[in-house]
């Protein structure tokens, strides 16, 4: 088991300014590593023991010049419009991997569970990859060219997939959770998910989780092969809305989800919901993942559910 992460001091890139990118970057600042933060147009709002860079992050050789002895390289990107992954996502993954291969830089990927597919249990890292869409076979072939380039010893690279996150720093409809079912919960508003069944379990990964293993990975040896971020075992939404009354001392609101036809029709004019017909069996049968071989081999363990809550109740932004 590989535990001193904070025993190497390093700089790292992390790319994607996002809640993830920041999470991250925080968790490398509180290892004691150096950190920049890169974004198309340069973050803000950095603290100020971290660098900021803004830059073009489909051009291979500006970002290799930017990862220039850095031990890692962290893609935290994830680009919001769903119906452009298949013209945006293939120049970044590419740029990714020959600034990893050209400044001899870890590449650490911040991916999610679409490969997977529809499942009929529990996910570990070796569940097969069945994408049902395109975007899930997006995301499957970028693990496999950065794995086949692992292999053929040009980078190292690894990959972390979590579920639908949760917890402050994921708002302006970043997170499914927070924006439908946390948000109103809290502010004791009905419920309406825009699809799925609020009553089947489903795991929510918790956003400074996500940063934690992305920071051991990229200061440690989990190269050459996928983790799972460790979470808390699965709650329904209901479950979900359930807790934040009981916390928030009020009763619980009313609970409910869209028929699958109104998403259906909807996707004819919406592109975000015609994107959305890819993923919904996530949300309609159970999706549960395990995350113990990166809690065994890590020694994380996810931040406790009410603890997850209670940060989500005391954040501004979730909680105006």
């Amino acid at each position: 088991m590989f535990t001193d992460w904070g025993s190497v001091m390093g700089h790292h890139l992390v790319v994607g300014a996002g809640g993830i990118g920041r999470a991250t970057a925080q968790r490398l600042r509180d290892l004691g590593q150096e950190v920049t933060v890169v974004s198309r147009s340069g973050p803000r709002n950095l603290p100020a023991d971290m660098q900021g860079l803004a830059l073009d992050i489909t051009d291979a050789g500006a970002l290799a010049h930017a990862a220039e002895g850095a031990a890692s390289i962290v893609n935290a990107v994830n680009p919001a419009q769903y119906w452009r992954w298949s013209e945006e996502w293939p120049p970044m993954a590419d740029a990714f991997l020959a600034a990893a291969e050209r400044s001899g830089a870890g590449l650490v990927t911040v991916g999610n569970l679409y490969p997977y597919g529809p499942v009929d249990g529990p996910m570990r890292e070796d569940t097969p990859e069945r994408a049902s869409g395109a975007k899930g076979r997006l995301r499957a072939s970028m693990w496999r060219a950065a794995l086949n380039a692992h292999e053929q010893g040009r980078v190292r690279a690894t990959e972390l997939r979590a579920s639908d996150y949760t917890g402050p720093g994921a708002g302006g409809g970043q997170s499914f959770l927070n924006t439908y079912a946390i948000v109103p919960a809290i502010a004791g508003k009905a419920v309406r998910m825009p699809m799925g069944d609020v009553d089947v379990p489903h795991s929510w990964t918790y956003l400074p989780d996500i940063g934690a293993l992305a920071a051991a990975l990229a200061t440690g040896e989990g190269w050459g092969r996928l983790w799972h971020v460790p979470t808390e075992p699965a709650r329904s939404v209901r479950e979900v809305v359930t807790d934040i009354a009981r916390l928030r001392g009020t009763s619980v609101p009313k609970v409910s989800a869209l028929p699958r036809f109104v998403v259906t029709a909807g996707g004819v004019f919406s592109p975000l919901l015609r994107e959305l017909r890819e993923t919904r069996h996530q949300f309609e049968r159970p999706f549960v993942l395990d995350s113990s071989a990166a809690q065994d081999e890590f020694g994380l363990t996810p931040t406790p559910w009410e603890d997850q809550l209670r940060a989500c109740l005391a954040d501004p932004v979730l909680a105006p």
